[in-house]
């Protein structure tokens, strides 16, 4: 497996897949084609039927230019490789083709060029699932986040600082902030009430409120384009955050207790993206807010004082009980049903933990196969459920919109 650096990314929103991917990609293709006159790319499938709301139309031209770029949208046409495929065209002042480049967003900004396999790069962990992971920390006596360690190098801990730093940042924000939130349903934001509402709450809303609160505040920092971290993935990124922060305000952790979950869920995560997916165009949400509820939940058992088995079981059930959740978000904007959807799995994911460590971390099904079974529920569900807001919730709501006008 590749390194947790590439799963917590630092960067902009709304979308890791939709805004960060096409970006990196427009990057590179203009590296090679900076004499090129104009430029054509070309967005299929998920990119072209949810990029107007995920802006990654904004995202390539800021790069290559609006006033050269142009933009054709297929949402139409598929590709072989993932739902999230862009074509590049490099034009001379003929309007030729001078070059040209097939590429993929296949989630939590990353990409992957036609033909590249999907383990291509520089692999830091020589062990493939959290099975092997698990017991090859029994066996050594050591924890998750040591095994973490062993494998990406003391200086690890220096990135994740900066990793929790930004999310901090983010819940601060996102606490701090009213209005409406950009895009065309008018969303206005509710972290800062949520908060207000559960401080002056006795101490029955403490719990939901405040994990409520300081997901909703990242997720709505990410909604409008603000600066957050993918965990795994944008439209996710508000769970870790406020599972994490929760709990170090509740239960006096160091930075160095952070620092630690962090680099747990970071593994978890890793294992999903390695042998599943974390793209919601390819297998729905449940690979976004299912892997990210899992990462949350190992984090948060280990803040606990969980063993290894607690802390494995804790991830299962996070992802296990999002099973078969579509990816249908409403007129393509990563915020109805995103926002609420990371609220309600940072709940879960401290459930889980603690469910978790009221056992004894037995059970029949484990983590391994939950993410296989993610990844084939994932590719059984109709395309209108993976994130082309033809279907689901994004269909009803359209269908509301027309009877009104």
């Amino acid at each position: 497996m590749r390194s947790i650096r590439e799963l917590y990314r630092i960067g902009v929103g709304p979308s890791s897949s939709h805004t960060m991917g096409p970006k990196i990609a427009a990057e590179r293709f203009l590296e090679r084609n900076r004499s090129a006159a104009s430029f054509k790319v070309y967005l299929y499938e998920s990119l072209g039927a949810t990029g107007k709301g995920h802006l990654t139309d904004w995202a390539v031209q800021q790069v290559l230019g609006p006033e050269r770029t142009e933009i054709v949208w297929c949402p139409e046409l598929k590709q072989p490789l993932h739902p999230n495929g862009m074509l590049f065209e490099a034009l001379d002042a003929d309007c030729k083709v001078t070059d040209s480049w097939t590429v993929y967003s296949v989630g939590g900004g990353a990409i992957r060029e036609e033909g590249e396999p999907a383990d291509a790069g520089n692999h830091v962990y020589d062990l493939p699932d959290i099975a092997a992971i698990m017991a090859h920390c029994e066996d050594k006596g050591i924890t998750y986040w040591e095994y973490v360690e062993r494998c990406e190098g003391v200086d690890i801990w220096d990135f994740l600082a900066d990793v929790w730093k930004t999310m901090h940042a983010a819940i601060e924000r996102g606490l701090d902030t009213q209005g409406v939130l950009p895009g065309s349903i008018g969303l206005r934001r509710h972290a800062w009430s949520y908060y207000r509402k559960t401080r002056l709450s006795g101490p029955d809303m403490q719990q939901s409120g405040l994990l409520t609160a300081f997901a909703m505040a990242v997720s709505e920092e990410n909604a409008a384009g603000g600066i957050i971290v993918t965990a795994p993935t944008c439209g996710a990124c508000g769970i870790v955050p406020a599972v994490l922060h929760y709990l170090q305000q509740t239960n006096s952790l160091t930075g160095r207790d952070v620092l630690r979950a962090l680099a747990t869920a970071g593994l978890f995560g890793n294992v999903i993206k390695h042998n599943g997916s974390i793209s919601g165009a390819e297998v729905g949400c449940q690979g976004e807010v299912g892997s990210a509820c899992a990462m949350a939940a190992a984090a948060a058992t280990q803040l606990m004082g969980g063993s290894l088995r607690q802390i494995e079981y804790a991830a299962e059930m996070g992802l296990e009980h999002h099973l078969g959740l579509t990816c249908d978000p409403v007129d393509g904007l990563v915020q109805i049903p995103c926002i609420e959807r990371n609220a309600c799995a940072a709940s879960r994911a401290l459930s889980c933990g603690q469910m978790a460590i009221l056992s004894d971390g037995s059970h029949r099904i484990p983590f391994d196969e939950v993410v296989h079974v993610m990844t084939q529920t994932g590719h059984d569900l109709p395309s209108l459920y993976r994130e082309t807001s033809t279907g689901g919730l994004a269909q009803a709501y359209f269908a509301r919109m027309q009877k009104r006008a």
